[in-house]
């Protein structure tokens, strides 16, 4: 009996490794050398809600992913934006038609966390129904050190903002639109993305295809 329970034990931690395994989606290589020139790309910068209901290409959603907080430089493991003190306290979710997920820079991956279409629940406002992705920018306050959670709450926020800036480039050099945004129920979004710990909501932003 006791080899028996033993057995069902190794056999129920493969199947919940295969499990884990499967939800790792592997993301295309992003292309470094394309897009526009850098003035062309910030002269045409915008923000626009007009979404139309249209899923970007896998290719697509890897350059964005890297772009927004991808690893430029794989020796030092560092990110395409500046952080203070090099915290690297943000964490990029996102919702899709096909579902919810964790950007995984390091891998270059997504982890899927549902499968269910929850795009509204990236927001407050009726077009992020729309949008091909909404971009959620997570921040852990644990690496943020001893600060006050208010001085956390500016330093995150700044953060996203070089997040937000290099996705309105990539945007504009790629044909598709953006908008920044604040108004997002921040205690469903955490339930959504499954945080724990003393992680945080902080901006979201919307990006797809313009009617």
């Amino acid at each position: 009996m006791k080899k028996l329970k033993i057995f069902f034990a190794i056999v129920f931690i493969a199947l919940t490794n295969v499990s884990t395994a499967q939800t790792l989606i592997e993301l295309p290589e992003p292309d470094k050398a394309g897009g526009m020139p850098l003035m062309q790309a910030i002269n045409e910068r915008h923000s626009s809600r007009n979404f139309v209901d249209k899923a970007l290409t896998k290719q697509q959603l890897s350059e964005l992913l890297w772009v927004a907080y991808g690893i430029n430089r794989p020796a030092s493991e560092k990110h395409t934006i500046p952080t203070s003190r090099n915290r690297q306290d943000i964490e990029v979710y996102l919702t899709t038609k096909d579902g919810v997920f964790k950007y995984l820079p390091e891998e270059h991956a997504l982890s899927q966390i549902s499968n269910e279409d929850k795009r509204k629940l990236a927001g407050m406002q009726d077009f992020v129904k729309n949008a091909s992705v909404n971009l959620i920018y997570v921040s852990d306050f644990d690496k943020l050190g001893d600060s006050s959670d208010d001085i956390k709450t500016m330093t995150a926020a700044t953060h996203c903002g070089f997040i937000g800036q290099n996705v309105y480039l990539y945007c504009a050099s790629e044909g598709l639109i953006s908008v920044f945004r604040a108004m997002i129920d921040k205690e469903k979004a955490a339930e959504l993305l499954q945080l724990k710990g003393n992680k945080h909501v902080i901006y979201s932003q919307s990006v797809g295809y313009a009617k």
